[in-house]
């Protein structure tokens, strides 16, 4: 993965240092931006050991649209710090993936229009409200439209970001085919270089991934976006480590598929169904967690 140290050299050599609601001052640059060919390999660094199992499930949560962390929790505490003590979240990506909330009629200006419940991807939420499932409309588009240009998946809600604990750091992503090729965009407001984007990477890589398989369509690129890239300045030394190692080939996933060789829909994957292949890796580097 030469362009993730290529992106944490600039950013050591460019950014200037910053205060923020950590504590923990960083130093940053603006709207950084890297691509990666993932027919290539599965885009897991290999200058240091990355968590490819807590990684899944945290996909899998994202996935199951849910807005707390109570499953999550049995597998990974990697939520923890943000959740309360019952194990719910201010903002959940999942529950927008998957349960955005639809406006009611009555709050429409003009001649502004939303889905209804007569809607496939529309569902009524226990306690009335309608919400949208953006991944499943995504993937059906995918499957009956691939050359739209208007298959974007967003987490950020404004009511919410405007109060959150912690709106989201990889707001938008963009699925787009070129050639038979699914490619991702990834857009982050926020990118701690340390132990965020490599975790983000092998995400949006993997989801690409997996949808990919499921609509038929071959692996293109994953393309990211960051506007505040930023190393918190107690990270500086393990990065530095990092960038004296030499990259490793890159491993494969290997994610199971039907007997017809078609690839599972994302409501019947389960963490079995995912196989890291050939993981060759440097040591582990310990960087500690900003809350």
């Amino acid at each position: 993965m030469r362009v993730y140290l290529e992106l944490v050299e600039r950013v050591l050599a460019r950014g200037v240092r910053k205060s923020n609601r950590t504590g923990v001052d960083t130093i940053a640059t603006f709207a950084e931006f890297y691509r990666v060919d993932l027919s290539e390999g599965f885009p897991l660094l290999t200058t240091k050991k990355v968590n490819f199992n807590a990684m899944l499930w945290e996909v899998l949560w994202y996935l199951s649209g849910a807005d707390h962390i109570r499953e999550l929790q049995q597998h990974t505490k990697i939520w923890d710090a943000w959740a309360d003590e019952h194990g719910n979240l201010e903002t959940a990506y999942g529950r927008y993936w998957r349960r955005y909330p639809v406006p009611a009629k009555s709050s429409a200006l003009g001649a502004e229009v939303f889905v209804d419940e007569s809607h496939p991807h529309v569902h009524r939420e226990a306690d009335g409200s309608l919400s949208f499932d953006q991944v499943g409309w995504a993937i059906d588009e995918l499957k009956h439209n691939p050359n739209s240009r208007r298959i974007v998946i967003t987490a950020w809600h404004p009511a919410n970001a405007a109060v959150s604990k912690l709106p989201p750091c990889h707001m938008t992503w963009v699925l787009n085919v070129q050639d038979g090729r699914l490619n991702c965009h990834l857009t982050q407001r926020s990118a701690d270089l340390a132990i965020g984007v490599p975790f983000n990477l092998a995400c949006y890589a993997l989801l690409t991934q997996l949808i990919a398989q499921e609509v038929g369509l071959k692996l293109g690129e994953l393309a990211h976006t960051l506007i505040d890239a930023h190393i918190y300045v107690n990270h500086i030394d393990g990065l530095k480590t990092q960038l004296m190692r030499e990259p490793l080939p890159l491993p494969r996933l290997q994610i199971a598929r039907l007997p017809a060789q078609v690839g599972k829909p994302i409501a019947q994957l389960r963490f079995e169904d995912f196989e890291l292949v050939d993981y060759r890796h440097h040591e582990p580097i310990k960087f500690d967690v900003a809350v």
